[in-house]
């Protein structure tokens, strides 16, 4: 009986704590003690009477002119735009390869703004717009592949068809939500290769991730989707503080005055400046789906206590001859009701630890499943706390009526 209760707690407490750890991990902050200091910017350079996105939002990307202004510009602490491409690379040890790398292209100072940590060497500075230098820097797991794990700033890389210089190697990094651009979801696994974002213009990289226009007369060379309206890039900066936002702002209004007169931007002024959170909630990382299984693992909680509250009272049922012997012998109610709520809680310790073995058992189950997941799904001490309050006052809040019941009982009928 004591088995059945407790695992009948255990599997209530598992669905709730799975649900409840995926909602509390894909929330998380991914840059606390900064995220209200870095901002998103979106430009609404639609065509007038369309909306990038209803009813009538800016569109999340911005074009390569404005991302190029809004950086060189250079009004805040750092800026950098970014957006994903690909293509081979050739080491130059004819053991290993060509590969296909997933790349990055960025500015330098990308890596600050989100502190990203290195193993070796650093990124690079914001080159100016008109001069680039043909440098890297290297995943963890890039860097391994083609030189082994080791130092490699300095080395030159093959890729592109160029020769690049290592500068930098990153150590273990990947921020979930991937709040820096969600292109392709806000899990998905971290690029190979690092560039500086001027070398995807030069080298014409493939335009990776979200990729919008609205005009429908723009020539087939590269150079013209760049100085078209067509958004594709990420724009991020970091302000001294957030209280810099406002005048931040001004300065993002009189950019867009500024091309207004130069023919672009027909809709009215509709920039958005979203810090890291409000730009999560922007683009709903937590599903409404989630919290839908949420509520429906908290309805199965309850219907999981209300049979542990029946078996505890056949359990406690089972015991009134005892007790009414116990009493009989000089036991008060408060001793009486010490040892049950004792054995409860112990019922609601087991019980937290059928259900935590569990929990870890889904939760590895969702990695199998969800591969993008296994960077962020984990089970750590604050939600292993969690689980086991949450098992004991359930196991108490189940039993505290039969408790009662068999505290109040009537001695002398048992005793005859």
């Amino acid at each position: 009986m004591s088995v059945l209760i407790s695992t009948t707690l255990g599997l209530g407490i598992a669905a709730c704590m799975i649900t409840y750890s995926l909602i509390h991990l894909m929330s998380k902050d991914p840059l606390p003690n900064k995220s209200e200091r870095v901002f998103h910017i979106q430009f609404d350079n639609w065509q007038l009477g369309l909306a990038a996105i209803a009813p009538d939002l800016p569109p999340d990307e911005v074009t390569w002119r404005d991302a190029m202004n809004i950086v060189h510009a250079k009004q805040a602490k750092y800026q950098a735009a970014n957006a994903i491409t690909w293509g081979m690379v050739t080491p130059a040890d004819k053991n290993i390869p060509p590969f296909l790398g997933i790349i990055r292209a960025t500015h330098g100072e990308f890596f600050p703004m989100f502190k990203v940590p290195f193993l070796y060497g650093q990124g690079w500075q914001n080159f100016p717009a008109n001069n680039v230098e043909y440098v890297t820097v290297l995943s963890k797991s890039t860097n391994k592949r083609i030189f082994g794990g080791l130092n490699s700033v300095g080395q030159t890389l093959p890729m592109l068809g160029k020769l690049f210089t290592v500068v930098g190697v990153l150590d273990d990094w990947h921020p979930s939500p991937k709040f820096f651009d969600m292109s392709f979801g806000a899990f998905y696994q971290p690029e190979d290769i690092y560039l500086p974002l001027q070398i995807k213009s030069e080298l014409e990289l493939p335009h990776g991730g979200n990729l919008n226009c609205w005009e429908t007369n723009i020539a087939d060379d590269y150079q013209a989707i760049l100085n078209s309206e067509c958004v594709n890039l990420n724009l991020w900066v970091e302000l001294p503080s957030a209280q810099n936002k406002q005048q931040y702002e001004n300065f993002l209004k009189a950019y867009v005055e500024q091309q207004k007169a130069l023919g672009r931007f027909p809709k009215a002024i509709n920039n958005q400046l979203l810090d890291i959170n409000q730009w999560l909630a922007h683009k709903e990382v937590v599903s409404a789906d989630m919290y839908v299984f949420f509520y429906l693992a908290l309805l199965f909680l309850l219907v999981c206590l209300f049979n542990a509250a029946s078996l505890m009272s056949t359990k406690f049922t089972a015991k009134n001859s005892e007790v009414a012997l116990r009493r009989a012998l000089g036991a008060n109610q408060q001793s009486i009701f010490a040892q049950c709520l004792t054995e409860t809680s112990i019922l609601g310790g087991l019980g937290a630890l059928i259900g935590l073995v569990l929990c870890i058992f889904g939760l590895q189950g969702i990695t199998y499943l969800y591969p993008n997941f296994s960077a962020f799904v984990s089970l750590d001490m604050t939600l292993m706390l969690i689980t086991v309050c949450i098992s004991l006052v359930s196991s108490i809040l189940a039993g505290l009526i039969p408790i009662i019941k068999v505290c109040r009982l009537a001695p002398a009928s048992y005793l005859k």
